[in-house]
């Protein structure tokens, strides 16, 4: 059966799991986790203290909002993105505002994002959609030029590069997703990188409860007893069972999960190619992507036909995603035409590792045949 996206765990995984349960013995956040994020700093090539494991990606986003825009203050984000950029940016007491795209990248439009940018903004947040880090050194141009802090909303885009750097070894506050479907997976979990030694401080104990300086004390399998608490704070930690699981992923991404992934959406590429009624997000040529999804656009307005005819062969279909200012809550005044447009014609194939290149060639056999 073919999947649209899978959690791809192995016996190493389980042995680490089983030796946390049985050796280890503190299932909560200890000395694993910090393991997992010197692993994390290594790999990205950062200082080990610059990278916070949380319990999932939007927590990590919730924290680096809360951590440097007050409440009642604007971040400007793409509303092509999933809810949770938008509902860490609201539970922070920020409010979201709804910029348009590129038609090619998919990332902000920074001349749309412009145009809403009053004094309460505060910060952009990037999001890297389907682990594309497009238009990166023009944001932070934009940023640097209009005073503002970058958040950039990772979840898709762990392991890629930059002009040769990793994702989260360069700019302000980077923040990854490692659930279950992400190029890497620890159940559940996330991950703040940041140099920034304010919001460190503010992540790191936030995570949990906010008691002060109580990671150090946990990583030694300690516990504060008198302490002092500044600020809200969450149960956000992340635990000794996730983090086993994060570091057998960690060693497994560039060996098995980034060659398949790319080998699978250059397979697509080729093979849908020369199909005049499919478009695919461009990638700059500097950037190295492990891509965490296969979204396309199906012109001529044939994208709800087309998915149809792939479901009734049973191969599921996403769509990534509905634009969060057309929902309720997060509700404008104002249309954004090119997220409007794309929101009609997007459609994401199934991409993972245990995918085969044979179901590739049998999806893409599908969508040439009823689009020639």
């Amino acid at each position: 059966m073919i999947r649209l996206s899978k959690s791809i765990i192995g016996n190493k995984e389980a042995q680490e799991v089983t030796r946390i349960l049985l050796e280890d013995g503190y299932l909560g956040m200890g000395a694993e986790v910090g393991r997992f994020e010197t692993e994390i700093a290594n790999y990205i090539n950062v200082p080990a203290q610059n990278v916070v494991c949380v319990n999932t990606g939007t927590s990590a986003l919730h924290l680096a909002v809360e951590a440097v825009v007050e409440k009642g203050f604007e971040v400007l984000v793409s509303s092509l993105t999933f809810l949770s950029s938008y509902q860490a940016i609201s539970a922070a007491g920020a409010i979201p505002v709804s910029c348009d795209v590129y038609e090619d990248s998919f990332s902000i439009d920074l001349d749309d994002a412009q145009r809403r940018i009053t004094k309460k903004t505060k910060a952009i947040m990037a999001v890297h959609y389907a682990s594309n880090p497009a238009n990166i050194e023009q944001l932070y141009s934009f940023a640097q030029k209009n005073n503002l802090r970058v958040i950039e909303d990772a979840a898709h885009a762990f392991g890629c590069e930059y002009k040769g750097k990793k994702v989260g070894s360069f700019g302000d506050i980077i923040c990854f997703s490692f659930d279950g479907i992400k190029n890497i997976t620890s159940g559940e979990g996330g991950a703040i990188v940041t140099n920034d030694t304010n919001v460190l401080s503010i992540v790191k104990d936030a995570r949990l409860l906010s008691i002060e300086k109580d990671s150090d004390k946990r990583y030694s399998g300690q516990r504060s007893w008198d302490f002092d608490v500044k600020r809200q704070g969450y149960r956000y930690h992340m635990s000794n069972i996730f983090a086993a699981i994060g570091r057998v992923q960690l060693s497994r991404l560039d060996t098995e999960f980034a060659p398949k992934r790319i080998e699978l959406l250059n397979k697509y590429k080729e093979l849908l190619v020369t199909n005049s009624k499919i478009v695919f997000q461009k990638q700059e040529e500097e950037s190295y992507v492990v891509p965490h999804i296969c979204s396309i656009r199906v012109l001529g307005n044939e994208r709800n036909k087309l998915k149809q005819i792939l479901e009734d062969h049973s191969i599921p279909v996403g769509i990534h995603y509905k634009p969060n200012h057309l929902l309720t809550f997060y509700k404008t005044d104002y249309s954004l035409p090119v997220t409007e447009k794309l929101y009609d014609e997007i459609m994401t194939l199934p991409l993972h590792p245990e995918l085969q290149i044979s179901d590739v060639e049998t999806i893409c056999d599908i969508i040439n045949k009823y689009l020639n």
